[in-house]
């Protein structure tokens, strides 16, 4: 470690099928993180490999029981006290590079847990409205004092009762969907997670929802978070997180009125400790 830092980090990120993600992120973490978890659910391409061959990493492999239970164990795997949580296809720019690196070199830090804005590329562009940026979220934190919580797969970063905060200055470049067809197929497989998930715990169909809640997200999206600064794909993001909600209601209906045991594209290890 270098002379000049004070503490140690480690960087924790979870993979399935990552080959053309992950050696980018790694790349990005790799000058400051003092260990790289990768902790993958079992991929079949590259990610193994490419991931190994980067001198910092320590990857695990684990059946994937939810997006909260499989980032809380790359956690459990970290062994400083520090730690950055990423996913495969996000990256850290030189700006959050340069905070992250004076952050291990200072004297005495002031928090527990640092937000940091996440910027995504969508549709040829960076998105900064529509509820996407800066969307600061706790990505880097003390391990004893911070959690992943969430409804799957919408999870998120909580500091624990007490701990104290900060916005750290840099962003998290999220390259999401490599176009919109990959958008619609993420949100055709996290519809099914969200519905499997609500309906395990006790919600069930309701019609009024499944037509108010589309509506109402349409606006939330394009007029209150700005969408229509974003140009036409702030359009097709405010139709799409719309169809979103309309389908984890529809499948709900199949859920509750058809019997059906899950969607079908949720995996079969989906839920498993």
């Amino acid at each position: 470690m270098d002379g000049k830092r004070k503490r140690k980090l480690s960087v924790a990120i979870i993979t399935f099928n990552e080959e053309k993600n992950i050696g980018d992120c790694i790349r990005s973490v790799e000058s400051f993180a003092d260990e790289i978890i990768v902790l993958d659910s079992l991929s079949t391409d590259k990610t193994k490999s490419i991931a190994t061959s980067f001198p910092k990493v320590r990857f695990f492999e684990a059946p994937f029981p939810g997006h909260v239970e499989q980032k809380n164990k790359a956690i459990s795997f970290c062994q400083n006290d520090w730690i950055l949580s990423l996913d495969a296809d996000e990256r850290a720019n030189d700006e959050l590079q340069k905070s992250i690196q004076s952050f291990l070199e200072a004297e005495t830090v002031s928090a527990d847990g640092y937000k940091i804005a996440r910027l995504t590329f969508h549709l040829g562009r960076w998105i900064r409205f529509s509820g996407w940026y800066p969307q600061r979220r706790y990505r880097l934190f003390q391990k004893e004092n911070a959690e992943w919580v969430g409804e799957n797969p919408h999870d998120y970063i909580a500091l624990k009762e007490g701990s104290r905060g900060k916005v750290m200055k840099g962003d998290i470049l999220h390259y999401s969907f490599t176009d919109f067809s990959h958008q619609i197929n993420t949100i055709n497989q996290f519809s099914s997670i969200v519905a499997y998930t609500r309906y395990a715990k006790g919600e069930r169909f309701s019609l009024l929802k499944t037509i108010l809640k589309p509506l109402g997200k349409f606006f939330e999206i394009y007029i209150f978070k700005f969408g229509f600064l974003d140009g036409i794909p702030g359009l097709w993001i405010a139709l799409a997180s719309s169809f979103s909600t309309f389908l984890k209601y529809a499948k709900m209906y199949e859920l509750d009125k058809l019997n059906i045991e899950r969607p079908s594209n949720v995996r079969k290890d989906y839920g498993k400790k």
